[in-house]
């Protein structure tokens, strides 16, 4: 990234304000983020991708969910390319990160967050329905399908139906599981090759939607982050993406429950839950178990070694293909 882009940014973004401090964000892998603080101008968030069309999307996204929803996002000041590079300019919110803060939070507090990402999780599915699954994109070839009713340009690419969309979601998963899960690997593809049932109609994926990228304060969330490669799907993955991430992902089985109906609550207080299957569970437990490096993903905090990561994630393979707890 050259100095050139964060120029061009903040020139459009905070025109005539001098920076004071840049301080680069270890947030996100397929990106790259910078705090910006000035003497005489609000602070603001500058995202760079060496794919414009990514920030782009998630430009488009983030306005259009916070003009529809109340899901507190970063409404973009900015955006745009510079030299092949794609920059996206949001305010800078305040507040406690929750990807080390939510296990430190006392019980009440952690189901206060986990009712909020609940109702907002329900609220997006509500405000964004499509007729296709698949990746969204600003713009779109023809037959491309566009939000219902929406004057936004989001676009599904190649949508496709339901249940084929949930299988090759998984099985595209699945297929990147290292050597330990090899024993898991039959009953994972006959779990995806379950029918779903009558799936209800696609909606928003906000796929990596847990406490990891929200902030808070005084155990109310300030913001939701981090909403780049958005997609289309059935609202049952949706659902059991989450609450994997949002109930398993940080404390101990032990403490799971009291969060599990919050969070159920929560989405309640706006829709019924939708239908959620072995198919939907598993395919969702699989897109959470590699990293886009290849590496096993780490839960809790501090995350845990790889061995008892591998261990986490059997665990939660067998609770989505058989119904076990532990």
């Amino acid at each position: 990234m050259s100095d050139a882009v964060r120029e061009r940014a903040l020139g459009e973004a905070r025109p005539g304000a001098t920076p004071t401090s840049v301080k680069a964000m270890g947030r996100g892998n397929r990106k790259r983020t910078e705090v910006v603080r000035f003497d005489a101008a609000d602070p603001v968030v500058v995202q760079y991708s060496a794919t414009p069309e990514a920030t782009r999307t998630e430009a488009t996204l983030l306005a259009a969910v916070s003009g529809r929803t109340g899901v507190p996002v970063p409404r973009p000041i900015g955006e745009g390319t510079v030299d092949g590079t794609g920059w996206m300019v949001t305010p800078l919110i305040e507040g406690l990160d929750l990807h080390g803060a939510f296990v430190d939070l006392g019980p009440a507090d952690r189901r206060e967050i986990a009712r909020a990402l609940g109702r907002y999780l329900a609220e997006v599915h509500e405000a964004f329905p499509f007729s296709g699954c698949g990746r969204l994109a600003v713009g779109g070839p023809e037959g491309a399908e566009s939000v219902l009713g929406s004057d936004s340009p989001l676009f599904v690419r190649r949508p496709v139906d339901a249940k084929r969309w949930v299988r090759r979601f998984g099985e595209r998963h699945a297929e990147r599981l290292p050597s330990e899960f090899d024993d898991l690997r039959a009953p994972i593809d006959d779990a995806l090759r379950e029918s779903t049932g009558t799936d209800a109609a696609p909606r928003l994926f906000p796929w990596d939607f847990r406490p990891g990228n929200a902030l808070a304060t005084g155990g109310a969330v300030t913001a939701v982050l981090d909403w780049e490669a958005p997609l289309s799907a059935p609202p049952g993955v949706s659902v059991a993406k989450a609450e994997h991430l949002v109930v398993d992902w940080y404390v101990p089985a032990t403490e799971t429950e009291p969060l599990r109906r919050a969070f159920r609550d929560g989405y309640e207080s706006v829709t019924s839950l939708p239908p959620v299957g072995r198919a939907h569970r598993a395919a969702a437990v699989a897109s959470a178990v590699v990293d886009v490096g290849g590496a096993v993903t780490n839960p809790r905090y501090p995350p845990v070694d790889r061995d008892e990561a591998v261990a986490f994630h059997r665990r939660a393979f067998r609770r989505a293909l058989d119904g076990t707890r532990e």
